[in-house]
């Protein structure tokens, strides 16, 4: 993330934090918030659909991510102005877990799972937010 961005997120998310909460990470993921049952049964329907030749699969919206050291902010970034235009949702970190990390040749990514929620949230980190991944990755235990 470039410095005229971090800056417009953190100017953003300055004003929303508690007293002695501190910004960890910022970066640019991608966000998907399906549920697995859900995922599974579009996949079926389009393969059905479309006679088995093409399954149509969700794909992840630009996000920007702003995690504390309690929280996770996830804000829908505007695309001409590069700066955050809604706060789409906050998340706190207490028994939040993740999955392993998946690498791939452009992107990698990993899945935060709450106990509480049957829904999980896919975060798609691009080639060059590594060093946030990883950092995310480190912040949060990983599911047994």
């Amino acid at each position: 993330m470039n410095g005229r961005r971090r800056r417009a997120l953190l100017a953003t998310v300055t004003p929303m934090l508690e007293p002695g909460e501190r910004v960890e990470v910022t970066c640019v993921v991608g966000l998907s918030t399906v549920s697995v049952r859900r995922t599974a049964a579009f996949g079926v329907a389009s393969a059905v659909l479309s006679g088995g030749a093409m399954a149509v699969i969700p794909t992840p919206v630009p996000m920007y991510l702003a995690m504390t050291d309690r929280r996770l902010f996830v804000f829908r970034a505007d695309p001409v102005f590069a700066k955050p235009v809604e706060l789409t949702m906050t998340i706190a970190r207490d028994g939040l877990f993740r999955s392993a990390i998946k690498e791939r040749i452009l992107n990698s990514s990993l899945v935060l799972s709450s106990p509480n929620s049957e829904n999980a949230l896919k975060l798609v980190f691009p080639l060059i937010s590594r060093k946030e991944r990883n950092l995310v990755a480190a912040a949060l235990p990983l599911a047994a």
